[in-house]
């Protein structure tokens, strides 16, 4: 990082931090102490506030709030940003509405000239492997805030020919494979469940209490909500290697990977009315994985074989 560059976000390190030490800026900017020494030199040089500290929990601090420089980016982190915002162009929806388009243009008009052709040949050099968006799914900002503000929303959610109203309390949403789902509580069913976005014909806001044990749940805590029934199938299928990344690329709260002296597991478990589900799910591993129980869900998984070979 060239020492101008540093100096911006130092800036802005300690603008934040208000109070720092030397080994704060040693262990953030990853620099020696003399280094360090030089670049608070060169802050005040410019006009930073700082005011030194003595003693046994000395450091510095800024006297007081100062304006900072307009945020400025090297070339490697313009592309960077460009190349991180294609993403954008697999969807039709995105919460708040916010179009791939619009935004490429915005960007694209505040580079230099020297940098907007940079890009266009490092666009005839590169190539973007997306998975189109699916459905259409109208109610993304809503299901985001309310999973941002701790809300409970009443939803109607339209599933093959069935039609049901639900109170739900989003915690998080995502997309994958075309699809985007929200993560919920549902409140009447006192259950974690994922919805199909697209599924939901509307959402509104409720006067409805949130749960308050939702409130700093991360996507990865959320799972815990996910409990089997009484009902429930427990399952567990030999894995080889092939298998595995398949398995890390897509699989589901429901299912882990255990592993075993040298051999690896998928385990979990399905509900019986999801048999249909997980037989689809585990055909895509094709010959990576061997199911070892239940007996039941590997001879569902034969005759799914032999429907298929009857179409052929």
């Amino acid at each position: 990082m060239k020492k101008s560059e540093r100096l911006n976000q130092m800036l802005r390190f300690i603008h934040q931090q208000q109070h720092f030490t030397l080994q704060d800026l040693m262990q953030e900017f990853q620099i020696s102490k003399r280094t360090a020494l030089r670049d608070i030199a060169s802050l005040e040089e410019l006009g930073a506030p700082i005011y030194a500290e003595y003693g046994r929990y000395g450091g510095y601090r800024l006297l007081n709030h100062m304006q900072l420089p307009p945020i400025s980016f090297s070339s490697q982190e313009i592309y960077a940003l460009y190349f991180a915002m294609q993403a954008l162009r697999s969807f039709s929806n995105l919460p708040f509405q916010v179009s791939f388009h619009s935004i490429h243009e915005k960007f694209i008009s505040e580079l230099s000239e020297s940098q907007r052709q940079e890009i266009e040949r490092m666009q005839n050099r590169i190539s973007f492997r997306h998975t189109e968006q699916i459905k259409d799914s109208a109610h993304l900002d809503i299901l985001l805030m309310a999973a941002v503000k701790n809300s409970v929303l009443k939803i109607e959610y339209q599933k093959a020919h069935q039609k049901s109203t639900r109170h739900i309390q989003p915690i998080s949403i995502y997309s994958m494979k075309g699809y985007w789902y929200c993560q919920a509580y549902d409140i009447s069913k006192k259950a974690y469940r994922v919805f199909r976005c697209d599924h939901i014909t509307s959402a509104e806001l409720t006067d409805i209490h949130p749960l308050e044990d939702l409130n700093e749940m991360d996507m990865q805590n959320a799972h815990s909500l996910w409990k089997p029934s009484e009902q429930a199938v427990q399952f567990k299928c030999a894995i080889n290697q092939t298998g595995i990344e398949q398995f890390q690329q897509e699989h589901y709260p429901s299912m882990k990977l255990i592993y075993e002296t040298e051999s690896t597991f998928i385990v979990g478990w399905y509900e019986p009315n999801e048999v249909d589900f997980i037989v689809k799910y585990l055909s895509g591993f094709g010959k990576s994985i061997k199911i070892i129980e239940p007996i039941i869900l590997k001879e569902r998984l034969r005759q799914y074989y032999r429907d298929l070979l009857d179409h052929i």
